[in-house]
């Protein structure tokens, strides 16, 4: 015979869960306050290596918090984290590794035709 489920099945507790208004103003502010502190810098420093750096850390930042709250990475286990986080940064620095030796061939390459 098959199983029926009842009403007391699916809300063992019987509780309605608060809603988690907190929790989205808060990565809301968070968000906005990063956002807003990369146009602050945006509009008012040279350009340069500096504000580069700032950009890409406050970028970093603001993917992880995305990934951590809105994939709700941050309540799964230590090992499903660092199965994404190994292979994420080993095709970072793949990328890394090859622009800057696609940069050489191509000033090899331009130098020895010259």
């Amino acid at each position: 015979m098959a199983h029926h489920h009842t009403e007391d099945n699916f809300h063992q507790t019987g509780e309605i869960p608060k809603p988690q208004t907190k929790a989205i103003w808060r990565t809301f502010v968070i968000l906005v306050a990063i956002t807003a502190l990369e146009f602050l810098i945006a509009f008012t420093m040279d350009a340069g290596t500096a504000r580069n750096a700032i950009f890409i850390i406050l970028t970093i930042f603001k993917a992880f918090y995305i990934v951590a709250e809105f994939m709700h990475m941050k309540h799964e286990t230590k090992t499903l984290m660092w199965s994404i986080l190994i292979p994420l940064a080993l095709v970072v620095w793949l990328m890394v590794a090859l622009l800057a030796e696609g940069s050489y061939y191509y000033e090899s390459i331009t130098n020895y035709f010259r």
